[in-house]
């Protein structure tokens, strides 16, 4: 349990955000975030209140943009621990790399710049899966936290690129100019796991597709899966171990599963309610099609057919790290939507 120390998160109106401060404030800590804009203070903490948390007097606000230098020195101030997690994530191609890449790796220098200025003894950068497992050749072997995503491959879309670009200039600012800083990264692979609020991510968003049956048919891909519960609490794991200290943790529940199995599993375990889930897959021209029509499935085509596999052993050697299911991090990303009456009636 923590001795009341403060810790920074940023974009807690986020998914990952949200869980985070709900575990930071279950575990005794002072939590501060940052939002974009106040306005969304009364939301994050009725999300906040839709997961049970008691009290969150302990909790408070200050606004700062990614984009901007404004406002993260009052962040930062007084803070014990920085969790960065903000980080734009796009259902669909932006028009241009840099609508990505720019707020990615400047708002994390940023972070760090204004974290090493204030004392803050460590920070954990939420990067991705994205930084770790593209425009490299995918093999049987299952990537570890050795691997790195090649930004310069012609096929990187920009969301890894925008990954890699941030966490590799996060590793050079402490390298170059961290001062006494730490630093700590966690590379979680596709978060599923309970939505607290009617803005879910980009992956909860497509539970809500395939069970509001508003896909045709199934894609074939194949994708890894962590419950977000447990990407917070390996950030909290990531923040307070000493062994964490200048290391990168991947967060993957498992085995990689394809789009055609997280189907049945809604429809074994959610039976009626999952009746609108598609089980027949779509031939791969079909989708090529689709994607010349649709840029939120031009990000799908790259990946058809394609089964990389990702290690946890480290997170779980090194930290005691020990995750949820596949199986209940999909069932619970559908019933909290259900629960919240995000779903078509």
């Amino acid at each position: 349990m923590a001795n009341g120390e403060l810790v920074l998160v940023t974009g807690g109106s986020g998914f990952i955000g949200a869980h985070c401060i709900v575990q930071l404030l279950e575990a005794g800590y002072r939590v501060r975030t940052t939002l974009r804009s106040l306005s969304r203070e009364a939301e994050v903490r009725a999300m906040l209140k839709a997961d049970g948390v008691q009290s969150d007097v302990q909790l408070s606000f200050v606004v700062a943009d990614l984009l901007k230098d404004a406002g993260w020195a009052e962040a930062v101030a007084g803070c014990d621990f920085v969790l960065h997690v903000a980080s734009p994530f796009p259902a669909s191609v932006p028009k241009h790399e840099d609508d990505l890449i720019k707020p990615a790796r400047e708002g994390s220098l940023r972070v760090l710049r204004a974290a090493r200025d204030a004392g803050v003894k460590r920070m954990v950068l939420t990067s991705s899966f994205a930084a770790v497992g593209y425009g490299v050749p995918v093999t049987s072997q299952p990537f570890t936290e050795e691997s790195w995503t090649n930004p310069d491959a012609p096929e990187v879309a920009a969301y890894y690129k925008s990954k890699t670009l941030a966490e590799r200039a996060a590793w050079d600012f402490i390298a170059r100019e961290g001062g006494a800083l730490e630093l700590s990264v966690v590379n979680p692979v596709g978060v599923f796991g309970p939505a607290l609020g009617a803005d879910v991510s980009t992956s909860i968003e497509i539970i809500k597709r395939l069970m509001d049956g508003a896909m045709p048919g199934l894609p074939r891909i194949t994708f890894s899966i962590v419950d977000v519960r447990d990407v917070a609490q390996l950030h909290l794991l990531a923040m307070t171990d000493p062994a964490a200290k200048g290391e990168r943790f991947l967060a993957v529940a498992g085995k990689s599963i394809p789009l055609q199995e997280v189907a049945q599993i809604l429809k074994t375990r959610l039976g009626e309610a999952a009746a609108r889930v598609p089980t027949r897959l779509l031939p791969d021209w079909l989708l090529r099609v689709f994607a010349l029509l649709d840029r939120s499935v031009a990000l799908v085509v790259p990946e058809l057919g394609k089964v990389r596999q990702v290690s946890n052993d480290k997170a779980r050697r090194v930290l005691g790290w020990a995750p949820r299911s596949n199986e209940e991090a999909i069932v619970a990303s559908a019933q909290s939507l259900m629960v919240l009456g995000l779903l078509k009636r």
